[in-house]
């Protein structure tokens, strides 16, 4: 049968519109999800059926020569804590700033350390490495609490620890803390009595009786730290402020018989709302005849002899 020009038209329409039907749509790969879900050995996870090409995955990282951790793990201090264990020599426990952090403590005047420290019981020949750092001393059975199956130095015994190696500013905001979570000071004592001729006890000696549970925030203790150095009087702490009208405010520090306040704004106070708060609490102790000093931490820790000069000053000394 003869075929029109039009019926030609419509039949190569119809093959054109078929192959472009029939092309399929490129449909992306999914990538193969990580096969490591906790801190593991190399021979943990071999045991898993874990093969080396596996332990590759960008999902996991090599922490260690043998330990590897899930990638969304590396920022958790219990995993790192847990995968560092693995290799750990037996008795070791967490120590220092890795159980300071556990125990939610917080310490200033440091740069961060992402090592893991450990306590390991001598004779021990573990090394450091670049995920550890390993401490040499007996830790008694009652000085070991456990946090999230972890082994873990009592508060008390992180105390000491950290007194060894923390200048007295910050062993004073870490042990302000401890008294504000209603640790005895008294058991702070026993320790000390426990641990004549240990390294770090002189330091904590001089911190245990300046340290307050009324302190609002670890660079108010070093900032406590400076006047205590400096022979100004000891403030007193969270000052509430009342004049005819009612309440003012709480300040974080006050001579009351001088009129002066101190205060100390860390970050929070950039908020707008908590700084719209502050200017017109401000105006109100100003008005009510009060002077009133404000540092931030670059005055603290940047011109410390600037910020005991101005306090001296306000206070007529």
């Amino acid at each position: 049968m003869a075929t029109t020009s039009q019926d030609s038209g419509r039949l190569w329409t119809a093959a054109a519109s078929s192959a472009d039907l029939v092309q399929p749509l490129p449909v992306p790969t999914p990538p193969v999800p990580a096969r490591i879900r906790r801190p593991s050995t190399r021979r943990s996870a071999r045991d898993a059926g874990v093969s080396d090409w596996q332990l590759r995955h960008r999902d996991v990282v090599r922490t260690s020569r043998d330990t590897y951790l899930p990638r969304d793990a590396t920022g958790d201090v219990r995993g790192r804590a847990a995968a560092v264990l693995l290799g750990a020599p037996s008795g070791a426990v967490l120590s220092h700033w890795t159980a300071a952090d556990l125990w939610e403590l917080e310490i200033p005047l440091q740069r961060p350390d992402p090592r893991i420290h450990l306590t390991a019981p001598p004779p021990t020949r573990v090394r450091h490495r670049a995920d550890r750092r390993i401490h040499v001393s007996a830790v008694p059975p009652a000085q070991v609490f456990g946090i999230s199956g972890l082994p873990v130095t009592s508060p008390g015994r992180t105390w000491l620890d950290l007194a060894a190696c923390l200048e007295p500013a910050a062993l004073l905001a870490v042990t302000d803390q401890m008294l504000r979570r209603r640790y005895p000071r008294s058991w702070l004592l026993r320790l000390l009595g426990e641990a004549d001729g240990r390294r770090g006890v002189r330091t904590a000696r001089a911190v245990l009786p300046l340290a307050d549970p009324l302190a609002g925030s670890p660079m108010e203790s070093v900032l406590r730290w400076l006047l205590h150095e400096a022979d100004l009087p000891s403030p007193v702490l969270q000052q509430v402020v009342r004049d005819g009208s009612g309440f003012l405010g709480r300040v974080d520090m006050a001579w009351p018989d001088q009129r002066v306040l101190v205060e100390f704004d860390g970050e929070v106070h950039r908020e707008r709302e908590v700084f719209v708060r502050d200017l017109r609490r401000q105006n109100g102790l100003v008005l009510a005849g009060w002077t009133i000093l404000r540092f931030s931490s670059a005055d603290v820790v940047g011109r410390p002899g600037e910020v005991v000069a101005a306090i001296r000053t306000a206070l007529g000394l």
